[in-house]
């Protein structure tokens, strides 16, 4: 899997997972950082021409550098539940194709503590590339499960004992008026259309993000975020490790 830019690349070598680095500068001082973590562990570096970065990268904002990095896991939902202690907090996926929402996403989970994200196989953005950029490196330290039914997955979460809530814009209850202390799955679709009936008709209940200004939605990483540390706050502050 190919990763680009600074950050991703540096948490890549962090979480163990880069194999192989291109470089095409060595005049930013973050990129020491990078080049004397790479040499402790004894991944190779190469000095290319920026043109061979840009042409990997489709001319993405590299800064410089990509690395080559081992897929994750293969996890299945049972062991996000498992590996999460005692009280669960996931995200569901449902639909999520831009890039760059996959990655803000993969930054708020990593920051919340969250305990991993289920997405499906198809209809999904590619952890790679410009989702791996925009999560700033977190997509090196969230554990995913890659499901073929996303409905289907809410089923199994149910039968382990996760309470899933799904994000939608007409719910009657908001995030604040509901438990998130209990072990919970939160389900967000995609913006636009939203969740699909099915996985919508599978969550335990529907949730909203209060709004008070002119606008009628929030972006799918904003109501994450809010969601996600309205959780921590229930819980006190106590919800978050995330299971790396």
């Amino acid at each position: 899997m190919l990763i680009y830019g600074i950050n991703p690349v540096l948490e890549a070598l962090r979480a163990g997972r880069a194999t192989k680095l291109r470089i095409s500068r060595h005049d930013d001082p973050r990129l020491k950082a990078v080049l004397s973590l790479a040499a402790r562990q004894g991944v190779s570096v190469k000095r290319v021409d920026v043109g061979e970065l840009d042409a990997a990268t489709r001319r993405r904002a590299h800064q410089g550098i990509v690395a080559e990095i081992e897929e994750a896991l293969d996890l299945e939902v049972a062991d996000l539940v498992g590996a999460s202690p005692g009280r669960p907090l996931l995200v569901v996926l449902d639909g999520i194709e831009d890039p760059q929402n996959l990655g803000a996403i993969l930054r708020v989970v990593d920051a919340a503590g969250a305990h991993g994200v289920i997405r499906q196989a198809r209809h999904a953005a590619p952890l790679a590339g410009a989702a791996a950029k925009a999560s700033a490196g977190a997509v090196a330290h969230v554990r995913t499960a890659t499901v073929v039914n996303i409905a289907r997955a809410l089923e199994e979460l149910r039968r382990l004992g996760v309470w899933t809530v799904g994000m939608a814009a007409d719910a009657t209850q908001t995030v604040y008026n509901i438990d998130l202390t209990l072990p919970t799955a939160i389900v967000l679709g995609a913006e636009g259309s939203g969740l699909r009936r099915l996985v919508r008709e599978r969550c335990d209940l529907l949730a909203s993000v209060p709004m008070r200004g002119h606008v009628g939605s929030l972006n799918v990483a904003a109501a994450a975020a809010v969601v996600l540390f309205e959780a921590v706050r229930q819980r006190g502050d106590r919800a978050a490790s995330s299971a790396q």
